[in-house]
């Protein structure tokens, strides 16, 4: 296995089903789990989508501008696959020539404001998804132990193969898949 399967399986594993697609540009409202002592509660917080950043892995972030009372511009950034973010709606969208729209920050009241704002409306919600997956059967995933040994051996297949080409051998089939060669060592293990 490569670094991009563990990430596609800890992304299958613990990514949203249902990741919000939202983009610069968009005014949103995201609600978030707020948990204060024993008490859980949502806060909605709705602003304009600056920046979006990291794509969609487990890594990818969108932050929320908005200004408060008195003025005060207040942002905040949320991972896109938060366990703590319960949902976005998107209430509109404007056309942006920009990835980051960060020349925000310094305008007020009408040169706030976009040429091209349409309402387009859209709800990404956790909690339907989750309910349709219970319904599913779903098959026991790897342990993350067996993953990372996994991953251990095809690294060093690779560092043997790369050894005997510096000392001047001739690229084996090893080379062109390790991950087949590992697959191959495991077999003849269960054969035995």
């Amino acid at each position: 296995m490569l670094k991009t399967d563990v990430a596609n399986l800890l992304l299958a594993k613990y990514g949203k089903k249902n990741a919000p697609a939202v983009k610069p540009g968009d005014t949103v409202r995201v609600h978030q789990k707020i948990r204060e002592g024993e008490k859980e509660r949502v806060q909605i917080f709705e602003g304009l989508v600056i920046a979006v950043k990291h794509g969609v892995g487990l890594d990818g972030t969108f932050t929320v501008r908005k200004i408060a009372v008195g003025g005060i511009g207040v942002e905040r950034t949320y991972p896109l696959h938060s366990p703590n973010i319960v949902k976005v709606e998107r209430v509109k969208t404007a056309e942006v020539s920009r990835a980051k729209l960060y020349y925000m920050r310094d305008r007020k009241g009408k040169t706030a404001r976009f040429k091209q704002e349409v309402q387009n409306p859209m709800t990404w919600d956790e909690s339907a998804v989750v309910a349709e997956a219970a319904d599913m059967p779903v098959a026991e995933p790897d342990t993350m132990q067996d993953i990372l040994e996994e991953v251990v051996e095809v690294t060093t297949v690779q560092e043997e193969v790369l050894a005997d080409v510096a000392e001047g051998e001739t690229m084996p089939e090893a080379a062109v898949n390790p991950e087949q060669v590992v697959a191959e060592e495991k077999s003849e293990e269960a054969t035995e």
